[in-house]
């Protein structure tokens, strides 16, 4: 009897302390499946093109919309994961120490102390922190981005909530912290556009060369190597975009998928002066006065 009297305690703590255990890893599954039905169905939301459609935003574009919603997702959910974890087995360690009779009350207080110590001591790592949440959160940029971050400007090869990394076009890596961030171009968000200006004297037929550019437009329009993977909308020729005494600018523009302007550009730039050779119309020095 005097046996059982003393296991029969100990037996008890042990089954709440394997209960508790047990209990924290099914309510931490349970959250972790919570969240990922969660990102799932923000990944997987309703089509943009659905909620936009009098701006007959381009499928090509809007698959692009649905990638970066779903790599933003993931990537809160990953953050979102963690918490919980942290959360939910800090928990289940607290009460297994109370009851083990250990006391956690100098515990929590040595804790509470520590983290105003690095909260003061690393304020800098808090501020990227943060600044990077909210990053992710309003989606200012991702993987494969073009962006100008002030420090650098380059295409975004890595985002973690501390830093973002850079490749510029000397090939250089650059580690930005995201609290040293304060705005950010982006040039690969949504859409982008590629213009060509065309100076031709003054004494130009402007009917003719507008004739000519509009033939561009629709030509490199109807081109499927550019059309829909390049090239979302028909090129648009602005007639004359500027004038003097000696020039006539002409400018040409079209919108194109994200950091796909400068090859459209290029494009642009070799059709319009094939165009002008062809009909005996030539290209001027600019002279805008």
């Amino acid at each position: 009897m005097f046996q059982n009297a003393t296991w029969a305690p100990l037996a008890a703590s042990l089954i709440t302390i394997v209960l508790i255990l047990v209990l924290a890893f099914v309510l931490r599954n349970v959250a972790h499946r919570v969240i990922t039905r969660v990102v799932n169905r923000a990944a997987a939301g309703g089509s943009i093109t659905s909620r936009f459609r009098k701006t007959a935003i381009p499928d090509s574009i809007d698959v692009l919309l649905h990638e970066r919603r779903k790599q933003r997702a993931e990537t809160m959910g990953s953050v979102l994961k963690h918490v919980a974890s942290i959360v939910i087995l800090g928990t289940a360690v607290l009460t297994v120490l109370d009851r083990l009779t250990i006391p956690i009350a100098p515990l929590l207080t040595s804790v509470g102390i520590l983290g105003v110590a690095i909260g003061f001591g690393a304020q800098e790592l808090v501020k990227d922190f943060i600044a990077g949440m909210f990053m992710l959160l309003e989606d200012q940029y991702g993987v494969g981005d073009v962006i100008d971050a002030g420090a650098a400007v380059g295409t975004v090869e890595a985002v973690t909530l501390r830093v973002t990394r850079l490749r510029d076009a000397d090939g250089r890596v650059w580690y930005v912290r995201n609290g040293t961030i304060t705005r950010v171009g982006n040039e690969s968000q949504g859409w982008s556009r590629a213009y060509m200006d065309v100076p031709v004297a003054y004494d130009a037929d402007i009917m003719t060369v507008r004739v000519l550019l509009e033939h561009v437009a629709e030509e490199i329009w109807a081109d499927g190597e550019f059309r829909e993977t390049k090239i979302v909308e028909q090129p648009q020729v602005y007639g004359v975009e500027q004038m003097s005494d000696s020039t006539l600018v002409f400018r040409i523009t079209a919108k194109t998928l994200p950091s796909a302007q400068a090859e459209v550009s290029r494009e642009l730039r070799f059709r319009v002066k094939s165009a002008l050779d062809s009909a005996g119309i030539p290209m001027v020095a600019l002279g805008i006065g």
